[in-house]
């Protein structure tokens, strides 16, 4: 059985990025391009860009440090499909943990075109070379265009906590952002929709609102549930 996922707190990131070989990546080249070939045939929008993975990651007194190397977004999406067996890196991301007004969390719901299809989970996205700023890679940016593209709403209104949660789920990191609305659940998610109805394409099917353990379903990732569990003081 799969361990829980463990949390805890952190005052802030250093992760840094250098050029690196992904030694996964390069042994399992054919069977990547022969993977992502068909994965293209079924979701043709998929696109093969760039993506950054954590390659080392060490705590020390309230600080999460990491390095981060570079790949394609086929080797790193063939890694997650087969079940992200030892390859030296792990998926660090940063994710916007949207609470409304009146205690409510939203959260989207991915559309059948992506990667994802049908996942529930916080704005977040895997980082890319976009992130990175004199070598230093970004998560609080990233955090900022996820929410941005994929709900439509600005940071700048909501009201970010200080620090961060650390959610460690085997292989995946989620490095979580609490940022609170100063509107109630219902107008968020009647914001977000109107966004989503003015995108060609978007990433999101549908806003959730989660206001306890009652809303948690299968469809969740792991990480949000944990998040959500230790908000809501579930044990």
């Amino acid at each position: 059985m799969k361990e829980k996922p463990a949390l805890f707190q952190v005052e802030r990131l250093e992760l840094a990025f250098a050029l690196k070989p992904w030694a996964f990546a390069i042994e399992k080249r054919a069977e990547i391009d022969a993977y992502f070939a068909e994965l293209r045939r079924a979701k043709p929008s998929i696109w093969n860009g760039r993506v950054l993975l954590l390659h080392h990651q060490v705590v020390r007194d309230g600080v999460f440090y990491g390095d981060y190397l570079e790949t394609d977004y086929a080797s790193f999406s063939a890694w997650r499909h087969w079940g992200t067996p030892p390859a030296g890196v792990r998926d660090c991301f940063g994710a916007a943990a949207l609470l409304a007004s009146d205690g409510a969390f939203l959260l989207g719901v991915m559309a059948t075109h992506t990667f994802n299809a049908g996942e529930i989970y916080f704005p977040c996205g895997t980082p890319d070379p976009g992130d990175i700023v004199d070598g230093k890679v970004d998560l609080e940016t990233s955090v900022r265009r996820e929410l941005k593209e994929e709900t439509g709403l600005d940071a700048g209104e909501l009201d970010a906590a200080p620090g961060w949660t650390t959610v460690v789920d085997g292989a995946l990191i989620a490095q979580i952002k609490l940022m609170r609305a100063a509107e109630p659940a219902e107008r968020l998610r009647a914001r977000m929709l109107r966004h989503l109805a003015r995108e060609e394409q978007p990433e999101l099917s549908d806003i959730m609102i989660v206001r306890g353990p009652r809303d948690f379903t299968a469809a969740m990732s792991r990480f949000v549930t944990a998040f959500l569990a230790l908000h809501f003081g579930v044990r």
